[in-house]
């Protein structure tokens, strides 16, 4: 299997995916700009979306993924299905007791993520929270689907699943927002039932892929089914490792929280202002550090398994190059050519100029971490394809303490945009202690020539940054609004002459991407 061209796979679908995730955010922004509601529609969604990367996206697959690639290397593909239908029976009856109290405490859980908005926002977060909270179940159970598949090395629909969530919400968006006003009740309510619905949508697209690999989840739906799934041996070792990694991943949404709290004392749209701006950091984000993430874990829980460190450290070598060829461009843009990225994507309508100056302002925030966010997705795995969760947790919990120190100094300063840059150096710090305790483990030894292509990498970027700063400086992106069709072509115009610089400066500079196709 090409790993790179697994990979770029991945990266394509996410692509599609974060193209209509972008125009998700781009019909909340236009409709309703940055204000009150939306802000209440971002925490509600936040809560089950958080509680997703805590549960499904986090915890549970970096403990899930390497024992299944492990089963399935030592034990075969019969003992791998006893332990998916173990997990899956589990899991179903962990996530039907979770729905059920998260809909109940809705109230404390809004309170705790948005206790800064007004009364009107706080009660239509409530209602939303409800409404949306069931779609954490669905998601976890996708979050298995995909652990499964992946390990089979079916990367396409676990990549492509996220565009029907995006499309639902944009379908119930335009369509039942005048319905809902109707009801009397505030018209971004129809975003919450778009979420809802693209979650069921979601988990049944699963079925097909499962079925034809024949690894379909049998769920144990009696007591005595359950009894018999949790006696399981790797439900017990799952469970284990569940404990620090649920530490380690929940650090990081304790984070979260913290940040969408102050944001919502800040000032009025803050929220709204840092949720658009980590859109823009997700695109570089799922393009590569979900796309790595994917195809790393469950390669690097087989050479665990088989015991060949080279080709261990081989590959985080390889994860970690690409990381710097692609990142470090990316991040450059976020920090240069922020307000002419926002400015060209939500200024519309109810998003107005005050908005994009604040908006840009957190984008380039993230551009500081955007490094240490995407490298974070390559070390990590190298401790879990070990089931070692605890060093990156003890690593999580300095950097938690860390970051809000780095709050207390940068929020004062910059607002909005100290939030989107704590986090960002915090990163930085967690993947230098990441990568520090993988080369003293000696489960990573860098291969030759790393200086010379980090200084090719690091050159091209400048020359690209350069480009783009004058580009930013020497044209009036807000004032170019009035023709939107032109300013799409100046964008357009802008990116692809930097794409263009960057690689060709590094073709000049004697740096092949050939070099990094890899097969396992």
């Amino acid at each position: 299997m090409n790993l790179l061209r697994a990979a770029s796979l991945i990266s394509i679908f996410t692509l599609v995916s974060r193209i209509t995730g972008l125009m998700r955010e781009q019909m909340v922004a236009a409709m309703f700009g940055a204000g009150v509601l939306s802000d209440a529609f971002l925490v509600a969604f936040r809560i089950p979306n958080m509680l997703r990367r805590l549960f499904a996206e986090g915890a549970f697959s970096q403990a899930f993924v390497p024992v299944l690639a492990a089963t399935r290397a030592k034990h075969g593909d019969e003992a791998t299905r006893d332990l998916i239908d173990a997990v899956a029976s589990v899991l179903a009856w962990a996530l039907a007791a979770t729905c059920v109290i998260g809909v109940l405490a809705a109230p404390v859980l809004v309170w705790m993520l948005g206790s800064g908005m007004p009364d009107k926002g706080q009660d239509a977060a409530v209602v939303m929270t409800r409404w949306m909270f069931p779609y954490i179940g669905c998601m976890s159970m996708v979050a298995l689907a995909a652990g499964i598949l992946n390990t089979w090395k079916r990367f396409m629909v676990p990549a492509v699943t996220p565009v029907i969530l995006n499309l639902c919400v944009l379908a119930f968006g335009w369509w039942m927002t005048p319905v809902v006003a109707d009801w009397g009740c505030p018209p971004i309510y129809s975003m919450a039932v778009g979420v809802m619905v693209g979650g069921v949508l979601q988990l049944l697209i699963q079925f097909p892929a499962l079925s034809r690999i024949g690894v379909r989840p049998r769920i144990a739906f009696r007591p005595s089914g359950l009894r018999r799934a949790s006696t399981h041996p790797g439900v017990g070792t799952i469970l284990r490792q569940m404990g620090p990694a649920l530490l380690g991943v929940g650090v990081a949404q304790l984070s979260l929280l913290i940040n969408t709290q102050i944001s919502s004392h800040i000032a009025e749209g803050a929220t709204s202002w840092l949720n658009y701006a980590d859109r823009l950091m997700e695109f570089p984000m799922a393009l590569l550090g979900v796309a790595l993430g994917s195809v790393l874990t469950p390669q690097l829980s087989a050479a665990q398994a088989k015991d060949d460190g080279q080709q261990y450290s081989d590959l985080l070598d390889w994860g970690l190059r690409l990381v710097l060829l692609f990142g470090l461009p990316c991040a450059v843009a976020l920090l240069v050519f922020a307000e002419p990225l926002v400015a060209v994507l939500y200024h519309r309508k109810a998003f107005l100029a005050v908005d994009v100056v604040n908006t840009g302002h957190a984008v380039m925030g993230w551009g500081v971490g955007l490094m240490g966010l995407l490298a974070i997705k390559v070390l990590a795995p190298g401790f879990y394809a070990k089931q070692d969760t605890r060093t990156p947790v003890r690593i999580a919990i300095g950097v938690l303490a860390l970051t809000q120190l780095f709050n207390l100094i940068f929020v004062p300063l910059v607002g909005v945009a100290g939030l989107a840059l704590s986090i960002g150096l915090g990163a930085m710090v967690n993947a230098f202690w990441l990568l520090r305790g993988l080369r003293r483990q000696g489960s990573y030894r860098p291969v030759a020539g790393w200086w010379l292509f980090a200084l090719k990498v690091a050159l091209a970027s400048a020359a690209m940054g350069v480009l783009q700063w004058q580009l930013a400086q020497r044209l009036d992106w807000i004032a170019l609004g009035k023709t939107e069709g032109l300013r799409a072509l100046w964008m357009a115009g802008s990116l692809g002459a930097s794409a263009l610089l960057y690689f060709l400066l590094l073709t000049v500079m004697g740096l092949r991407l050939r070099q990094f196709m890899r097969r396992a």
